[in-house]
């Protein structure tokens, strides 16, 4: 049966929950033990699918198709794990499956309370899968004190009680801010965040305390005596000039030791690191530099492509090459000549999205890299965007555009060649889909396989012609405009195995020019990047020695 590690925070949000939770996973697998990472979100969105970008970052999709927080993205490309849909909940799920369980009589008339009804869907969640591996690592979203989050510390606090004295430890994680006027740390918020915890029947076993300045001993024994945990339980938690450094500092401060000695595991394996340690080796000595466009329309707010990001730095590490990612919003293509805004660059990738706004700009974009022979990578919607440029600028067809914007604008204005995917095969059976269902869910979801043209690029990328990657759209290529585009050197390189849904196209006769439907990026991890990011790297290197 697993240990669980309930990792919560207090303070203030974005202290760093979810990187140190898969950090702390990545040393417990380094230790010899398996892992799995959950979170539990107290918003009442039912999952993130539907919200903005800019309201809570990208939507992470695993391989059963489940869109959740983009923390399981962290926990993926730190532990290697996939997550499933069984890693991630929120409050809104909870209630969700609470009331239809009343409406269906399941309940037998009783009541229904946010306690026991609401805490035991929670504690259900909470066993799935308990007895696969060694640590169970449940980080909960917010802060605590937060009002839609009491619930889920109350289950915890059940939880906690049921089981076995041992099998589960609480890891909190605070703010030490420094006043400049009086040059202190100031330890009061971690005390007051931690005596909010105890009123609520809980109380961390190892606190994490992020600091920007370096945390005197003195300190460290304040905050142990009056939170009430050892002195060598307080880990400092520093700014890092990269995330994957996170391990190993962890490791350094003794977090990965705090955490086994509160479960009594002694004497504990010895840490294998060597993988972290190739990780920063390939990060801090690289070779050269190379500048990449991402041409997207949420470029205020990173998290929203955090994935890619992240999957851009996995490919120059593969090549032992810094990337430079810059984040050019799309609509100045509309308005401005987007020449000037890239020529200082050597690759372009046009990033996924939903809606018309600035995709004017994105087709600009594969139009310039198309012409001029750059490297580019188009992802879900940044294919589209190549097909329709391809469609207008090589086929003739001056009005290609999707119908996914005919629908937003409510006029039909475009030549479809990009449509809403009303049917498709999953497994063994036909999912099917209309215009007007609801947006939660419905789309093209999870992993699905993509068969390869022999001898095309994307092949060679991948050294395979069966591949299997992520999925999350509702709007496809329409295979009819396939004969007419391969005329006009537009490649048809990878389609679904019944020959029914474009995956892949490339350009023909180009250095390096691919289109994917699906989402590459999350699959990519530090000690095995992407194929598609390495190669994309690859050609953007041999670009910058040819300038």
């Amino acid at each position: 049966m697993a240990r669980y590690i309930f990792i919560t925070g207090g303070v203030v949000s974005s202290l760093g929950k979810g990187l140190a939770s898969a950090a702390l996973g990545a040393l417990l697998q380094a230790r010899g033990y398996s892992v799995r990472l959950r979170k539990l979100d107290p918003y009442l969105n039912v999952d993130p699918g539907t919200m903005s970008p800019f309201e809570h970052g990208e939507v992470f999709v695993t391989d059963d198709g489940a869109e959740t927080d983009l923390d399981l993205g962290h926990y993926e490309r730190f532990t290697g794990v996939s997550a499933r849909k069984t890693d991630s909940i929120s409050s809104g799920r909870i209630y969700s499956n609470v009331l239809e369980k009343e409406r269906r009589g399941d309940y037998l008339g009783k009541t229904i309370q946010v306690i026991p009804h609401v805490t035991n869907e929670i504690k259900d969640f909470l066993r799935i899968g308990e007895d696969e591996v060694d640590f169970m690592l449940c980080e909960i979203g917010g802060t605590v004190g937060d009002i839609e989050g009491l619930p889920f510390f109350e289950a915890i606090r059940q939880f906690i009680h049921e089981r076995p004295r041992g099998q589960c430890i609480l890891m909190h994680l605070t703010l030490l801010p420094y006043l400049a006027a009086s040059g202190e740390l100031k330890t009061k918020p971690t005390q007051h965040s931690v005596k909010e915890l105890q009123s609520i029947g809980l109380a961390p076993d190892v606190l994490v305390c992020r600091s920007e300045h370096p945390i005197p001993e003195k300190e460290r024994a304040k905050i142990a005596l009056f939170c009430n945990v050892r002195p060598e339980s307080v880990i400092p938690a520093y700014d890092l000039k990269t995330i994957y450094e996170a391990p190993l500092a962890y490791h350094r401060e003794g977090l990965d030791q705090a955490v086994l000695d509160a479960f009594g595991i002694a004497p504990a394996p010895r840490p294998n690191l060597a993988r972290w340690e190739d990780v920063m080796d390939r990060l801090t000595h690289a070779e050269g530099e190379v500048r990449v466009a991402i041409v997207g329309k949420y470029t205020q707010l990173e998290d929203a492509y955090k994935s890619i990001a992240e999957a851009l730095t996995h490919g120059g590490m593969a090549n032992r090459t810094r990337v430079k990612a810059e984040w050019i919003d799309s609509e100045i293509f509309e308005r401005e000549d987007p020449a000037p805004h890239l020529e200082r660059f050597q690759a372009i990738l046009v990033p996924g999205g939903f809606g018309e706004r600035g995709t004017e700009g994105k087709i600009r974009a594969a139009q310039y890299a198309r012409e001029k022979g750059l490297p580019y990578l188009g992802i879900c919607l940044g294919m589209q965007m190549a097909v329709i440029e391809a469609a207008r600028n090589l086929a003739g067809m001056t009005d290609a555009g999707s119908e996914e914007f005919d629908h937003e604008a409510g006029a039909k204005r475009f030549t479809p060649v990009v449509y809403h995917l009303k049917e498709w095969v999953q497994g063994n059976h036909k999912v099917e889909r209309k215009v007007g269902d609801d947006k939660g869910g419905t789309m093209r979801l999870g992993a699905y396989n993509a068969s390869l043209k022999d001898g095309s690029n994307v092949a060679r990328v991948y050294g395979a012609t069966e591949i299997e990657e992520r999925h999350r759209h509702r709007y496809e290529v329409d295979i009819r405009y396939k004969d007419k585009l391969e005329s006009c050197g537009l490649i048809f390189s990878g389609m679904s195995p019944d020959g029914r849904l474009p995956e892949i196209v490339e350009v023909k006769d180009h250095p390096w020019f691919i289109g994917v439907q699906f989402h590459p990026e999350l699959k990519s991890k530090p000690f095995a990047p992407h194929p598609l990011f390495a190669d994309f790297v690859r050609a953007a290197v041999e670009v910058s020695r040819l300038v």
